[in-house]
């Protein structure tokens, strides 16, 4: 399964899920995931989670990771800690997007989500 998008690069205005992605050998593992945002307009924010699930329908009540709320262009990594969730066999990420202030009132974000199993030295840091 790793490496692989969660999120495929592309271009949202609204709320979107991601497609599932079945871990396979990769369950139980850290993964490092990587959000990029290629795209921006002005005044308008993003808020990225991942959920998990052990059957691929139930989803649960909270995501395992969210990202903080971004507003800027970037690449932003984390690193999610599977074997805490050892049940967990699929993902899916969900992208929530607003906008405020002046202009088109429809927020526009150009995005991807990259999924890695974490190198060791990745976990240290993150420790």
């Amino acid at each position: 399964m790793v490496p692989a998008f969660l999120f495929p690069e592309a271009e949202i205005r609204e709320n979107v899920e991601g497609p599932i992605v079945d871990l396979e050998q990769s369950r139980g593992k850290a993964i490092l995931l990587t959000l990029g945002i290629t795209r921006i307009i002005e005044q308008q924010s993003l808020e990225v989670s991942i959920w998990g699930s052990a059957d691929g329908s139930d989803w649960g009540a909270k995501p395992l990771l969210s990202f903080p709320q971004k507003f800027y262009c970037g690449t932003y990594q984390q690193v999610l800690d599977l074997s805490r969730h050892p049940e967990v066999r699929h993902l899916r990420a969900t992208c929530k997007v607003a906008r405020w202030g002046r202009g088109d009132a429809k927020p526009l974000f150009g995005l991807y989500l990259f999924m890695q199993e974490a190198e060791k030295q990745v976990m240290a840091r993150s420790a």
